[in-house]
């Protein structure tokens, strides 16, 4: 706690002092008070012993006792003797203050009540309002944080960290427009802040207001200097103005700068797809294929842009080889579940979710998770875990009928029986739940071709590719999210 911090608690506390002390008891709390000005927390701490021993129930003392203690730089037990003042006087502001104010540096959500407390008795209290915006920030509570933060007024307003975080959290709630006047705000604090430009710029991409992203990074493409990320939001801001040939080359020279960067392929391939330029969308998706070979997204993208052309079998290829590359992540349109929980280890999200069965056996999200994973796997047809796997998924189409996904997971095991027609029925089913599910369009597509049915293969190929491109633009908006969330969370001493 800074010196301006624990003043800061001395003065509320001395604000709300008792009036009813005996002169004895006023002179002891005098002499503890005394040496707190002076920032004698040693001598402070010994004389709120002292008199802590004749006055035991004197919330006040305890009090000043929590702020000598604090002082010292024992938090610990400075938070205990603000406690024990709150439980002799609830609503002490020198106690309620001080306790948040330790448990507000230690992030911890004990100090949101007392703040909220705090609040109640102080209406509009701007340092309450940027402690709580900071901590419900750090929980993930934006729609809290952003009252907070206004509540704050002009407390935060030279915190680069709180002012990243607010806008942070108005992009999370969809305020493009609030959040661009907080992240301009932010690079008025710093404007040689490279990062800050880039924020300001990406969050304006998001707000329609690309003339504006394109002006903001004028000063980062000067010159040699521009970066690929740079260059990658400066064609995207281009793109939305209309400006295709600066996009592309702003594009190319992102690419020329990362060569490996497979989002940069992304981008070209989106725009020649906008732009009906198919072949030359493939040409540089080829590029990217010789560098990064084994990428399921660059197949993903050229098979889309092959759809186009009406080259047929070259798209199913491109799908196919996606598939092969990243069965569990290319095609997929249902939550991962327990997997992403578990950072993609099956083994371990299997015996999560197998845990979870012995409490709820009828579940049927649990039993589909538990066929996904087990397919996910890789098991043999014959095997003990290819049945509980069939035997899982029937039951949770059985339960939920409109569960997509663990038709989807059905139809991947009927196809490895062999039982073509029973997989497209599945696939089928789980279209008219999820008209947007890439995997079962995918294996409609499979099961169709197994069975040599190919008239209805070229139209699902093309719905295939619709959903593709519908993804990929969510996936590059969602980039812009993951931009501005990666910002470091705020760090801040707020006084009291």
């Amino acid at each position: 706690m800074s010196g301006a911090m624990k003043l800061g608690v001395i003065l509320v506390v001395l604000v709300c002092l008792h009036p009813a002390f005996s002169q004895p008891q006023k002179a002891r709390v005098d002499a503890v008070a005394s040496a707190l000005r002076t920032k004698d927390f040693d001598r402070a701490a010994q004389l709120s012993r002292a008199a802590l021993k004749e006055y035991p129930n004197d919330a006040q003392l305890w009090v000043l006792q929590g702020i000598a203690l604090a002082g010292k730089g024992d938090s610990k037990s400075g938070l205990t003797a603000f406690q024990q003042a709150l439980k002799l006087s609830p609503d002490n502001l020198g106690a309620l203050a001080g306790a948040a104010q330790i448990l507000y540096q230690a992030s911890d959500r004990k100090a949101i009540p007392l703040l909220n407390h705090l609040l109640k008795m102080r209406p509009g209290d701007p340092t309450s309002h940027a402690m709580l915006a900071v901590l419900e920030y750090r929980d993930g509570d934006c729609e809290a944080a952003v009252g907070h933060f206004e509540g704050a007024g002009t407390l935060l307003d030279s915190e680069l960290n709180a002012q990243h975080a607010y806008g942070t959290c108005l992009v999370r709630l969809g305020r493009f427009d609030a959040a661009v006047k907080v992240f301009q705000h932010a690079l008025a604090l710093d404007p040689d802040n490279r990062r800050a430009r880039q924020l300001l710029a990406a969050v304006q991409v998001m707000a329609k207001q690309p003339q504006d992203a394109i002006a903001t990074l004028q000063s980062l493409l000067e010159g040699d200097g521009a970066d690929a990320q740079t260059l990658e939001l400066a064609s995207n801001a281009f793109e939305d103005a209309g400006n295709t040939p600066q996009a592309v080359s702003a594009l190319r020279q992102a690419i020329l700068l990362e060569p490996k960067n497979v989002s940069l392929y992304l981008d070209f391939a989106n725009m020649c797809l906008s732009h009906q330029s198919f072949k030359v969308g493939i040409n540089v998706i080829n590029d990217g294929m010789s560098l990064q070979p084994s990428s399921a997204q660059l197949y993903l993208a050229r098979g889309v842009l092959y759809v186009q052309l009406a080259e047929y079998d070259k798209a199913e290829a491109d799908f196919e080889r996606a598939h092969e590359l990243d069965p569990n992540q290319s095609l997929s349109s249902a939550a991962q579940g327990l997997a992403a929980a578990e950072q993609n280890d099956i083994d371990r999200a299997l015996r999560a979710v197998q845990t979870k069965l012995k409490k709820k056996p009828d579940d049927a999200y649990l039993l589909y998770l538990q066929a996904d994973f087990l397919t996910r796997k890789g098991v043999d047809v014959g095997t003990a875990e290819f049945v509980i796997a069939m035997r899982s998924a029937k039951r949770s189409v059985s339960l939920q009928p409109s569960l997509a996904s663990a038709r989807a997971v059905l139809a991947k095991l009927y196809m490895q029986v062999g039982k073509y027609q029973d997989a497209a029925v599945q696939c089928r089913k789980a279209m008219e739940s999820d008209p947007k599910d890439q995997t079962a369009v995918y294996r409609l597509i499979q099961a169709l071709q197994k069975q040599g049915k190919k008239d209805e293969i070229p139209s699902l190929l093309k719905l295939l590719a619709q959903l593709r491109a519908d993804a990929t633009k969510e996936e590059r908006q969602h980039y812009r999210y993951k931009l501005v969330e990666g910002e470091p969370q705020p760090t801040l001493e707020v006084r009291p």
